[in-house]
């Protein structure tokens, strides 16, 4: 009798010990990064035998990959031609016409770009995004933004978590989400940067449509296909960071690597006041609007006025920049947020925009610019 009841407390006991490393083996309750390897780490692109037949030693060959991340093991293929010939030599990788590798090296030296190159020694495998720390050094690595393990060609930053659902944090699945990681809410955003996640908010007065269609229905500049609210196939109701931010080379690698110009912008925006207007000077607007609805008054009576100035009198004309904020509007509708460097309280102590109806035609500003003071000036 007292040897069937230690066999029965035994089974008890080792029941639950077997289920659990049952479950173990399984998969079930390793760590993602576990869970990944027992699935087989490579699920993305670079797990392509055809274009990288030695798989894993193409990167990790001589425990070459740093802890640290840095980028010098990805520019062996997405660096320069004579890089990505030694690869080839030496069997790690196979030329196809059906992948494109260009120089990502050359994007990350242009003027404006994510500092991979200059920004040394600072991330680590176990940092987590947003930055929670105000003393943190701002870096960017490769890794940052892609999961080689993952990675595919439609979907670079598969793998990498950063959306956060209460106490949870889950994988990316939009682009928005990827740069929030950075540019949202992290706690050593520069003094002249701000809070992106905020700007893009869909509870704001306007933001441009980037996680969801706008909150202002009467856009009448927009080009086609772009429209405020998706109606007929071919229309685009909703844009991505990479619409501006990115390559100023259309026909270069994606991605907002490396440009010309600043702001990694995708084309030229002058946002200085006294600029004299032309396509160059705003092509990065010009891209979605059209430029002869802006400078025909289509969607606002001054709008030439302010642009052009008055050349007649020597007045310059003043950027989109001194009225609007490209990413969003938490008090305004149409994008209004005034550049205060250029804006000021009129002599009442007012600055503000008032609009009438449903679109942008009728409304006043109170405020002081180039020495005019709006009392306000209504229209």
């Amino acid at each position: 009798m007292m040897m069937e009841m230690r066999k029965k407390t035994s089974l008890v006991l080792v029941t639950p010990l077997l289920g659990f490393l049952l479950l173990l083996l399984a998969g079930f309750l390793l760590p993602p990064v576990a869970q990944a390897a027992n699935k087989g780490m490579l699920t993305g692109v670079h797990g392509n035998r055809d274009l990288m037949p030695k798989s894993c030693r193409a990167c990790h060959r001589g425990m070459r990959m740093s802890i640290r991340g840095e980028e010098k093991v990805c520019l062996t293929c997405h660096g320069g031609p004579v890089q990505r010939q030694a690869m080839e030599a030496g069997g790690y990788l196979v030329r196809s016409s059906r992948v494109n590798l260009q120089s990502i090296e050359a994007e990350l030296r242009k003027p404006y770009n994510h500092p991979v190159l200059t920004v040394k020694n600072v991330h680590h495998k176990d940092e987590e995004l947003p930055e929670s720390q105000v003393s943190a050094k701002r870096h960017a690595e490769c890794v940052d933004c892609h999961e080689a393990h993952s990675a595919t060609r439609d979907k670079p930053f598969r793998g990498i978590q950063g959306k956060r659902f209460g106490n949870f944090v889950t994988d990316v699945s939009k682009e928005y989400e990827l740069c929030y990681r950075c540019h949202g809410r992290s706690a050593n955003l520069p003094a002249d940067s701000t809070d992106k996640q905020l700007e893009f908010r869909l509870t704001n007065k306007s933001y441009h449509p980037v996680e969801g269609e706008g909150a202002n229905t009467h856009v009448i500049s927009l080009k086609e296909p772009y429209a405020e609210r998706r109606q007929r196939p071919g229309d685009i109701s909703v844009i991505s960071c990479s619409d501006c931010h990115g390559n100023d080379n259309p026909s270069g690698p994606r991605g907002p690597h490396g440009s010309t110009y600043r702001g990694l912008l995708v084309a030229n925006y002058e946002m200085e006041d006294g600029r004299n207007e032309s396509a160059l000077a705003y092509a990065l607007c010009y891209k979605c609007h059209e430029r002869s609805s802006i400078l025909g008054n289509e969607s606002f009576p001054y709008h030439s006025q302010h642009i052009l100035g008055n050349r007649g009198k020597n007045q310059p004309g003043t950027s989109c920049f001194t009225c609007h904020d490209a990413h969003g509007s938490s008090s305004n509708q149409y994008l209004i947020r005034f550049n205060a460097d250029v804006v000021e309280e009129n002599a009442a102590g007012k600055l503000e925009f008032k609009a009438q109806g449903v679109a942008s035609r009728k409304g006043s500003c109170a405020l002081s610019c180039h020495g005019v003071d709006h009392e306000p000036k209504r229209y």
